[in-house]
């Protein structure tokens, strides 16, 4: 009689947790379509705040040849796997929403403020632009820009304003253009879930695009971080919040 190995037998145990958890979430949201009254459960989303304080930063509505929501906030699957190298710094999950453009694209600022820094030690090259909204007690970094932006430190913007555009990592735009957007706190260390703080369908801007909601799963925790609205907030510097040691979809690299 042959036996499945232990690393096979694992992976058939993951993909039955999976099952089940997706077997239980679909169930639950029949229920909520049914009118039925629906217990509190982390896989549904949790509602942002009841009054966002800003807006999106392009004045177009979102479409296949204005702008689409590329990587959400939080604890992606790409981020997962970039954990110890690229977003190391700020905890290892992806600290900002990225918004896919044509490049060219004009940004608006997300709310009043005044401007903090130009091409700053933020990171997002070749160019970002740091705005405070002091009245909010918030901070918005728009980064990947294609060019400096034409504003300088202590500069006051207004909200819808056009104050930069789209780029991309490189510098002529052949890679994946696209706008890095952070919410931070005035000390510019802390890093939010734009979802909470800006005024959109966020749900809607799943639906198009590349983006979906493609976050790790700690099989450990496997409700935690699981929506657009319960992703972690970050501090620069601080730990890797998602080293992970059973996930799904799988990590063949912590298979024995």
């Amino acid at each position: 009689m042959r036996f499945l190995s232990p690393r096979r037998c694992l992976a058939l145990i993951a993909v039955v947790i999976v099952i089940i958890l997706q077997l239980l979430s679909t169930t639950l949201l029949i229920q909520a379509q049914d009118g039925q009254p629906v217990p509190s459960n982390p896989f549904l989303p949790i509602q942002p705040t009841p009054e966002p304080l800003f807006q999106l930063p392009f004045a177009v509505p979102p479409g296949p040849t204005t702008w689409l929501l590329g990587q959400p906030y939080g604890n992606t699957i790409n981020a997962y796997y970039q954990r110890n190298t690229l977003y190391r710094a700020s905890g290892g999950i992806h600290f900002g929403s990225d918004f896919s453009a044509p490049c060219g694209t004009e940004i608006v600022a997300i709310g009043d403020g005044l401007v903090f820094a130009v091409d700053g030690s933020f990171g997002s090259p070749p160019h970002n632009l740091m705005i405070d909204h002091p009245q909010a007690g918030y901070a918005s970094m728009y980064g990947h820009l294609l060019e400096t932006p034409s504003l300088i430190p202590g500069q006051q913007v207004m909200q819808g304003q056009v104050i930069a555009l789209v780029g991309d990592g490189g510098s002529d735009c052949s890679a994946y253009p696209h706008l890095h957007l952070e919410i931070r706190d005035l000390g510019h260390l802390r890093k939010y879930n734009p979802a909470l703080f800006i005024n959109a369908n966020w749900n809607n801007l799943t639906l198009m695009g590349s983006s979906t909601r493609s976050f790790m799963r700690n099989l450990a925790a496997p409700r935690t971080w699981q929506t657009l609205y319960d992703q972690p907030e970050v501090r620069i510097g601080g730990p890797i919040m998602n080293d992970f040691i059973s996930t799904w979809p799988l990590d063949w690299s912590l298979l024995p």
